[in-house]
């Protein structure tokens, strides 16, 4: 099973499926007969060709946590676009107190990211990408903020391609009627 913390929690699994536990937390609730321990798992999951999931598992047992934050991040799989290794676009997005800085980089630079960011992104299948983490340390907020930056790549990816063929479209109308 995973490793906690380091990078050793890294799994390879069902052919091409790649998943990583990022974080688990030790949570503890007061309650009126004591307290109440139980685990929150935090796990990225991808198939290293631009499907990237993120996952965040509670369970009384570190195991249990791990495997619904693993069905978890399964069911919230996103299509990344990776061109030549990298995303297109340079994104900065926002989640809580997280500011995440994602530029794309050319061939050979290899990943700078930090922690949680390098996870996303190695399941995600980009191999060339520069990050900064802003404004806190927080696994949990940063990794939500990369997996918005990502979704938000895509949405400009999706954009980009419909004012193509629009542009594309009207320049053959043009064409036409001249």
């Amino acid at each position: 099973m995973a490793m906690r913390g380091g990078r050793g929690g890294q799994r390879q699994t069902e052919g091409d499926n790649y998943e990583q536990v990022i974080q688990i937390k030790r949570v503890s609730k007061k309650t009126q007969g004591g307290s109440l321990v139980s685990f929150a798992a935090l796990v990225v999951t991808g198939d290293k060709k631009g499907m990237v999931g993120l996952g965040l598992g509670k369970a009384p047992n570190v195991a249990d946590a791990i495997k619904k934050a693993v069905r978890l991040a399964n069911r919230n799989l996103v299509k990344i676009p990776v061109v030549n290794g990298t995303i297109p676009y340079q994104v900065k997005e926002k989640f809580g107190a997280a500011h995440i800085i994602l530029k794309p980089a050319p061939k050979g630079t290899g990943i700078i990211a930090g922690g949680s960011v390098r996870a996303i992104v190695e399941a995600a299948g980009i191999t060339d990408v520069v990050s900064k983490i802003l404004g806190t340390n927080n696994k949990l907020s940063n990794s939500y903020a990369t997996f918005k930056a990502l979704k938000a790549a895509e949405n400009l990816r999706k954009k980009h391609d419909f004012l193509k063929e629009y542009t594309a479209t009207l320049t053959n109308k043009s064409n036409k009627s001249k």
